[in-house]
């Protein structure tokens, strides 16, 4: 059976509605940027991240855990945490250096929120490659490993007398100016179709009541015809 196939068959048990909008937003959706977050423990900020990069249409996390469990507040995520994919790095050590290595074999260029920057914003910041943008923890910032990994430091340009933005601001700022001009660009930025016809699918299978125990028995019934795929008790 085909992703397409098994998509047609869940989709009988979603609506219209929600067809459609998985119809309209897929093609928004990108993986050349994605957001990392490193040891975020306020759950409001962390939530926060999260909701900017759905409405954004950056599908990708990826959360590393070295001190912090990362935990979000449904209050503030507004479901948006359904609808965005997040990759954990949550092993006895190293996950920042498991990250940054997974991130590098895909392709993307680290950038890294720093006050070691000096001419690079999210104005000027090359976006012609895939980029994960860095954020650190509330109090300090990116680890010292996060940055010296770091291919690119990033500056948020400041004219008032505290020495930072908040965390989930920071991501706002960033991601929000980096998707406008990618969106502006000639640069290929949206998924192909196939990983589209994926997304929608994983999203299928997260509002499909029982979705597991339904698709078992879609696979079976495709597998013997006279098995019923409408039985999902």
């Amino acid at each position: 059976m085909t992703d397409e196939e098994l998509y047609a068959r869940l989709g009988e048990f979603i609506t219209d509605n929600k067809r459609s909008l998985f119809d309209r937003l897929a093609p928004l959706r990108t993986r050349h940027i994605t957001a990392v977050l490193e040891d975020i423990y306020q759950p409001h900020n962390a939530s926060a991240v999260v909701r900017t990069c759905d409405l954004l249409g950056i599908q990708d996390l990826h959360i590393i855990e070295n001190r912090n469990k990362y935990t979000v507040n449904p209050d503030v995520t507004l479901g948006s945490s359904k609808w965005t994919t997040m990759h954990r790095y949550r092993g006895t050590g190293g996950n920042s250096a498991r990250c940054v290595k997974r991130l590098k074999e895909m392709g993307y260029a680290i950038v890294v929120t720093s006050p070691r920057a000096e001419n690079t914003t999210p104005e000027s910041v090359p976006l012609d490659r895939p980029m994960a943008f860095c954020f650190g923890t509330e109090l300090t910032g990116a680890s010292d490993e996060l940055i010296a990994a770091a291919d690119i430091h990033l500056r948020i340009p400041m004219f008032g007398f505290t020495e930072s933005y908040n965390i989930s601001v920071s991501a706002a700022i960033t991601l929000y100016t980096v998707m406008q001009r990618l969106r502006g660009s000639t640069i290929p930025w949206s998924l192909d179709g196939a990983a589209q016809l994926e997304l929608k699918l994983q999203w299928a299978r997260k509002v499909v009541h029982r979705a597991d125990h339904l698709e078992a028995r879609i696979r079976k019934e495709y597998d013997d015809p006279g098995a019923s795929a409408l039985d999902a008790n």
